[in-house]
């Protein structure tokens, strides 16, 4: 936990570790039905979402939950001119803390859910869960690896591991998705 904060990450990936392809873009080989069920549920409790600016929530209730996007191009932490319930936000210039503050946010579960830059802050912060998703029959050649960091050549399971995290179950959801849990202590 960060402060009163429990810490969730949520990742999709292909089978060669990519969260989209060489342009950004999650592949639709990638967007599957059993996973964007199992997330929109699994989002449900959470007190607030943290993601980058070319990731997004494209969840029926993405428009009700707040959110802080990450970005370099404010000082600290700012509105969303596009969004009341969200926050611009900048770690260079402002901790975690003071942006969950500023959006409102005095305690719960915060979900980080993209991209790689925002994936490979909060391992640095501190995830107390990071839900790990995986295609095992999509490839993306090229592609945006999950953590943003040469460590480990970017192999989400070794740098979840590298982070301190320990692996659960791996679990099936259906069209070819499994989800592992991967859990601090």
């Amino acid at each position: 936990m960060i402060g009163p904060w429990r810490i969730e990450g949520f990742a999709i990936v292909s089978a060669d570790g990519m969260i989209a392809d060489e342009t950004g873009v999650m592949p639709l080989a990638l967007q599957r039905d059993s996973d964007k069920a199992w997330f929109e549920a699994a989002l449900e409790p959470f007190s607030a979402v943290v993601h980058g600016r070319h990731s997004q929530e494209i969840q029926p209730k993405a428009a009700l939950r707040p959110r802080l996007v990450v970005t370099g191009s404010v000082a600290s932490v700012a509105p969303d001119p596009a969004n009341p319930l969200a926050r611009l936000w900048n770690p260079a210039g402002a901790s975690l803390r003071q942006a969950l503050e500023a959006l409102g946010v005095a305690g719960g579960q915060v979900a980080a859910i993209g991209g790689p830059k925002v994936y490979s802050l909060f391992l640095d912060l501190g995830y107390d869960v990071f839900h790990l998703c995986r295609v095992g029959d999509v490839r993306v050649p090229g592609g945006l690896r999950l953590f943003a960091r040469d460590r480990f050549d970017g192999d989400p399971e070794a740098c979840l591991a590298g982070a301190g995290l320990t692996p659960g179950e791996t679990v099936p959801l259906g069209d070819g998705v499994t989800l592992t849990d991967w859990t601090r202590g």
